[in-house]
This record gives structure tokens, C-alpha cells and sequence, in this order.
């Protein structure tokens, strides 16, 4: 459209609206749970099968992937729907929720891990309460990082209480959900982090700013965020306020390195320049991704240009 032109923007009905903001209300609380469908073996990796409870008692499912002779261990925590291996968005019912934003394809982990391999590092990778195969928690409900960050703190227990790792170095690769319950778990659990060394961390998110994206996208007015709100809370008891990671990146004390997607739909550079902003150290790196407003681009951008990451895990972790 040329400028100066006008145009009407279509209007939605009233009861659209609202079956709109219930819907996202209910995938947000609880999403739709991916499933573990692939396995470390597809890169040749040798690995085992883990269970280890979360801090308060949750069951939690995961691989151990060794690395030979190494004494280096990274941990991944992965995004809000996704499993340890990733999200078949590829495939319904996940391609309807996520296409519109231009997010409908497939996020595949298992080559990170690949990555992370073979620099040298062995690799705790799990599914967060709710997802993948762990077990159900808090009445199936997502907390954007308040009930998640118990798992946080359980694969680290976990770690330095099994013997082929307890006296290993450590840092942390988490992702969006992952990321904000890893910054949770800092304000919660500060002690817990005191021998961890570093932080990779993929786009961490506010959820009432990606929400607000995602109405704008299916057109409902950004007036309603607050209606949208108070359905959230109707289903979780839990309202925006509680799981803002601005305020919990206030509590970070290890070296971190922010990357994120800068067109990203569904949320603006602001957040993440926020949070990147309210880490209180001087160890701290923000790296954006061009080319794309794709957040899972985002997810894939260590396997595609892993060498940052690497460096940053390097330099903290010799």
C-alpha cells in the first residue's frame, strides 16, 4: 500500500475474539505435550537412558551422552512445548499452532548435541515437567519458569551426585523456556549455581510480550491482553506479573550469552535487550540473528553457526 492510502481493517466478531483468547489461554497453561521422536543414535552417539527426580520430587526423563576422556559437561534445558529432541512442527497438531508465524517447521536438537559431542563435552539433556516423557506436574499447568526452575535445580543435584560426573565442570545451554526457568532458578535458588560456569542461553521471552504478538497476529486488539490475562490466570493462577524473566535476569551471576532472533513476530528486541540489560555482571554477551523473523531460526542457529557459543562455552569452561 502507497502512503497515504487507507484501508479498514477487517473486523472479527466479538465471540471470534473471545474463542481466540480461550484458546490461547489453554495452549499457553498447558500445551500440547511433543514427544521425544528422535535419538541420539541417528548421530552416532553413544548415550544413556536417564531418570532423575526434579528438586521437589517430579520425574524427569533425559540422555546422557558421554564424552570420552572429557571432564566437561553441559546442560540443555530446551523451549516451552518442545521435548529434548526438539518440536515436530512439521506435523499436526503443532504445524496449525505455529505456521501462522512463520514457524512451521520442523526443530531437530539432537545435531546440537552432535556439535557439543564432538568439542569435547559430555551432555545432560532432559524434558522439563509436563513435556516430553517427564512426568505431569502442578495440574499439568506450564508456569513460564516458577515450577520449571525445580527441575533446573534437580539436573544439577542430579549431576554432582552421579559418580562418572560429580567432580565435573559445568555449564548451562538453555532455551526460551528453558532460559527463563534456568533465571528462576538463580532467583530461587541462588546456592545451587555457585560452581556452574557459564550460560548459553537462546531467547528468553516475556510471556505477556509473546502473547501480545500472537493476538496481534490473529488479529484480536492489543486491548485485550488483559482479558487474555485473566483467562491465563482462571487456568493457572498465575498472572503476568509472577513470571517476568526481566526481573529474574536481575539475579544472573554467571557469564552469559544472549542470542536471539531480531525481526522475531512474536516478540520485539526490546525484551531481550531488557533482560540482557538487567544482568548485573560485566561477563555478558547479546548476539542477534538477521535474515529472519522466524523465532525457530533462532533454535537453530547454534547448529547452523555454532562457533560463538562454542567460544563463549571455551573460554569459561577450559
Amino acid at each position: 500500500m502507497t502512503e497515504g492510502a487507507t484501508s479498514k481493517e477487517p473486523q472479527i466478531s466479538n465471540d471470534h475474539i473471545n474463542d481466540v483468547l480461550q484458546r490461547f489461554a489453554e495452549r499457553f497453561g498447558q500445551p500440547l505435550r511433543s514427544l521425544v521422536l528422535h535419538s541420539p543414535s541417528e548421530q552416532n552417539l553413544d548415550y544413556e537412558d536417564v531418570t532423575f527426580p526434579s528438586r521437589d520430587g517430579v520425574p524427569l526423563e533425559g540422555w546422557f551422552i558421554p564424552a570420552a576422556g572429557s571432564n566437561k559437561l553441559i546442560i540443555a534445558n530446551h523451549p516451552m512445548g518442545f521435548s529434548r529432541s526438539g518440536l515436530p512442527t512439521q506435523f499436526e497438531p503443532w504445524h496449525s499452532v505455529w505456521a501462522s508465524s512463520g514457524n512451521g517447521f520442523e526443530v531437530n536438537f539432537l545435531p546440537d548435541y552432535k556439535i557439543l559431542h564432538d568439542a569435547g563435552y559430555n551432555i545432560l539433556t532432559y524434558d522439563l515437567r509436563n513435556h516430553g516423557f517427564s512426568g505431569a506436574a502442578n495440574g499439568g499447568i506450564v508456569s513460564s519458569g516458577i515450577f520449571e526452575a525445580r527441575d533446573v535445580v534437580g539436573s544439577l543435584q542430579y549431576v554432582r551426585n552421579r559418580d562418572e560426573t560429580r567432580d565435573m565442570t559445568i555449564g548451562l545451554f538453555s532455551r526460551c523456556l528453558g532460559c527463563n526457568s534456568t533465571f528462576s532458578a538463580m532467583t530461587q535458588f541462588p546456592e545451587v549455581f555457585n560452581e556452574v560456569r557459564c550460560l548459553v542461553a537462546a531467547q528468553p521471552v516475556t510471556p505477556q510480550i509473546i502473547l501480545a504478538h500472537h493476538l496481534a497476529l490473529a488479529g484480536v486488539p492489543a486491548n485485550r491482553i488483559e482479558d487474555m490475562e485473566q483467562r491465563i490466570v482462571l487456568r493457572t493462577g498465575i498472572g503476568f506479573a509472577r513470571i517476568d524473566p526481566r526481573e529474574w535476569a536481575k539475579h544472573v551471576r554467571i557469564p552469559t550469552f544472549l542470542y536471539q532472533v531480531h525481526d522475531d513476530v512474536l516478540t520485539q528486541p526490546s525484551d531481550v535487550q531488557t533482560i540482557f540489560d538487567n544482568i548485573p555482571i560485566v561477563e555478558k554477551k547479546l548476539q542477534w540473528i538477521y535474515g529472519t523473523t522466524a523465532r525457530w531460526d533462532g533454535y537453530l542457529e547454534f547448529q547452523r553457526r555454532p562457533q560463538p557459543m562454542l567460544e563463549w562455552f571455551e573460554k569459561y569452561m577450559p
